[in-house]
């Protein structure tokens, strides 16, 4: 009987998609609301409009009967509202859903779910261990109120003593099954609380907002995709409880490790910086199939003792400062996790048996950086109100026409904005610097400088001798001339940083190094229209996840600085041992993502920088989900299209080509097999690169289109 309703609904699919592909032309219609991310933005619009992709469960109203037993009314809809049925017979693509009930109890800030599994370690070395795990539902039944509306019984019902007073919430999470229209399948997540006695809720977990996760992660979504923010998370990630006389422990039974959300989410972050992991301890958790999620390499890139790029001032949660008012023994000792919070190791010999004192001396901010409140424990050098820093800015450019000697005029002040000496900036004993570059044209950087050894640019490191003027603005004249035949627009960029030394006399005190903020100024050596360099990807983007990215002895923190040295002629040969070879090229758009798929090469990805250290990216990955098909996460509004802007071929003596066009090196660097370069290579002649004809952005295979999710 199913066989043959489902054969009906077929019937029905391919007439509706018949008579929509014939009225294309003759009624426009209102495409969804999908990103350039979304498959379906790229589908056929009357497909689109069909199928109507995406998923939304809305909560209606819960009732509890006397008994006990929990109902849900809920809606399963498309992001327009219209009404999707759970079987996919009357609309397109099947819904499966989940559901999960929990409460806040009297006196507690964290959830405790009703429901739990019982989960027993199939992996080799613990074999037959188990833990009691909060989990979904179990055994509740569907009953279809009208079309889009239903009501899921609870398998699980509450005991006659549950508390009517205490926080509710029911959270579903599921996915639609799409993925036979090409359509990928849709996930969604909701959460909806409520108190059962019929009064407001007063209590909620909600320290951090999926919009500060999502800064890096792109989408929060674990579990398959289906776990969809930070609000259905901490439902089951939480502390052990017992509830209607079952006790869940919530730990991982394969290695031990609690999954609770507070200590788990510290620990990945902190990963490689874990005191356990520095003394040769592996941070694990295993999850479905066995799979081993080993986070003991982790290096977050904002490094994880800033507290706030977390728990940050935009954080939309309501209980946002939750983590300066409420310190505690289990959020300290995540990070911190060799600390014996029982014997007082590690804890300046202070035993702490309860929470209840950590605010006495952990306060959330005290008098200066670097003390023990909250705040000044995790500042982040750089950011102390304690540096003073400094900013160099180019105020004029003269004599700069080919085959002249250019004259800077540059601005020299400290973070208050108070004059600097250059003698304070250098002060000598390699001490602080202050260098400019020059390089051009900026229709692509690489070859306007020869000579110099670094293939299109020359840097000068300014000395205090070398300038004249001051305090606060000075003269500069540079080394090189403008070269003879040099047309279009150049650039000089300054760079640098200040050694700062705070503190002092103190048990506390540090010297550390600050970077200056790099200043890009473009200039026309022939007197035509300024052009800038093409942006590809903005600073401030990179610094979603960064914080504040700075390289090269923290001298180099802007992108349109990073692209003149890092330009398409340019590899590691300066730095790599002859026995090391050949060279690897560090060309910007092949660097950048090759150490961003560093886990995914099919190669070793290894650069040699200063000192001929070599630095591997092998194990470098997005954090996920977000992953190398978020294109937009980096690249600036859809610069990732073709036909790429570049001019000049690619240098890159480890790769398959080892000279490629600007398209080709960029695609590769990702799809770095032998076969996706035989394709590059095929498709490039005497002419050029011919990648646009099937990749360029109204092409079959569009680069956002393929990469889209």
């Amino acid at each position: 009987m199913r066989l043959h309703q489902r054969s009906k609904g077929w019937m029905k699919w391919t007439l509706v998609v018949m008579v929509l592909l014939a009225s294309t032309a003759l009624v426009s219609s209102t495409k969804p609301p999908f990103t350039e991310r979304d498959k379906a933005f790229y589908a056929d619009e009357a497909l689109v409009n069909f199928v109507r992709p995406g998923l939304v469960f809305t909560v209606v109203s819960p009732s509890i009967a006397s008994d006990g037993t929990l109902t849900v009314r809920f809606k399963m809809t498309d992001p327009k509202g219209a009404a999707l049925e759970r079987e996919g017979i009357n609309t397109p693509g099947a819904v499966s859903s989940s559901f999960i009930l929990a409460t806040i109890p009297s006196g507690n800030k964290f959830y405790q779910s009703y429901s739990s599994r019982l989960k027993t370690s199939t992996y080799a070395p613990t074999v037959g261990k188990q833990a009691r795990q909060a989990a979904a539902d179990t055994g509740g039944r569907y009953v279809k109120v009208s079309d889009g509306v239903y009501d899921y019984t609870f398998g699980t019902k509450l005991p006659a003593s549950y508390d009517k007073t205490a926080t509710h919430t029911v959270a579903i999470y599921g996915s639609r099954n799409l993925t036979e229209f090409d359509l990928g399948t849709n996930y969604a997540s909701t959460t909806y609380s409520f108190v059962p006695d019929g009064t407001a809720v007063k209590k909620v977990r909600d320290v951090i907002s999926t919009s500060s996760c999502d800064k890096c992660h792109d989408d929060l979504s674990f579990h398959g995709g289906s776990r969809k923010g930070v609000e259905v998370c901490v439902i089951c990630h939480t502390p052990a409880y017992t509830l209607n006389g079952v006790t869940v422990d919530n730990t991982n039974p394969e290695t031990g490790n609690t999954i609770d959300m507070t200590p788990m989410v510290h620990k990945i972050h902190a990963g490689s910086s874990l005191a356990s992991v520095q003394a040769g301890g592996k941070y694990q958790i295993v999850g479905f199939g066995n799979a081993v999620s080993d986070f003991s390499a982790v290096n977050m890139p904002s490094k994880p003792n800033n507290c706030q790029w977390c728990h940050e001032k935009g954080n939309t949660a309501t209980q946002k400062d939750a983590w300066l008012t409420q310190p505690s023994r289990t959020a300290c000792g995540s990070c911190h996790d060799t600390t014996n919070f029982a014997t007082g190791e590690g804890h300046v010999g202070l035993p702490q048996a309860t929470d209840n004192q950590c605010s006495t001396c952990h306060i959330p901010q005290g008098e200066i950086d670097f003390d023990a409140s909250i705040k000044g424990a995790h500042v982040v050098e750089q950011a102390s109100s304690l540096t003073r820093g400094a900013v160099a800015k180019i105020v004029s450019i003269e004599n700069a026409k080919p085959g002249q000697q250019p004259v800077l005029t540059i601005s020299l002040k400290d973070l208050s904005g108070a004059d600097m000496d250059i003698k304070e900036l250098i002060p000598g004993a390699g001490r602080g610097r202050l260098a400019i570059t020059l390089a051009g044209p900026t229709t692509d950087y690489g070859t306007g400088i020869s000579g110099t050894g670094t293939n299109g640019y020359v840097t000068d490191n300014l000395t205090v001798t070398s300038m004249t003027g001051g305090p606060g603005t000075y003269k500069y004249t540079f080394s090189k001339v403008i070269p003879t035949g040099a047309t279009g627009t150049w650039v000089f960029a300054v760079e640098g940083r200040t050694d700062e030394t705070i503190l002092t006399g103190t048990q506390k005190q540090r010297t550390y190094e600050v970077n200056i903020p790099n200043d890009v100024k473009f200039f026309s050596v022939d007197g035509t229209a300024v052009v800038e360099r093409r942006k590809i990807v903005e600073t401030a983007t990179c610094n979603n996840c960064h914080y504040n990215l700075t390289l090269h002895g923290e001298n180099r923190n802007e992108i349109q600085n990073c692209v003149i040295c890092h330009n398409p002629n340019m590899t590691d040969a300066a730095r790599r041992p002859a026995a090391q070879a050949p060279n690897e090229s560090i060309s910007m758009a092949s660097m950048v993502h090759r150490i961003h798929t560093g886990k995914e090469q099919p190669r070793d990805y290894t650069i040699y920088g200063f000192g001929s250290a070599a630095i591997n990216f092998n194990g470098a990955a997005f954090p996920e989900p977000a992953s190398a098909r978020s294109c937009n996460m980096c690249h600036s509004t859809n610069t990732q299209n073709l036909p790429a802007a570049g001019i000049l071929p690619v240098t890159d003596p480890r790769g398959w080509l080892t000279t490629a066009g600007t398209a080709s090196a960029a695609c590769l660097s990702c799809h770095a097999s032998k076969d996706a370069a035989s394709h590059a290579l095929a498709n490039t002649s005497a002419l050029g690169e011919s990648c646009a004809t099937c990749h360029g952005p109204s092409a079959d295979f569009a680069v956002s289109k393929v990469h889209a999710q």
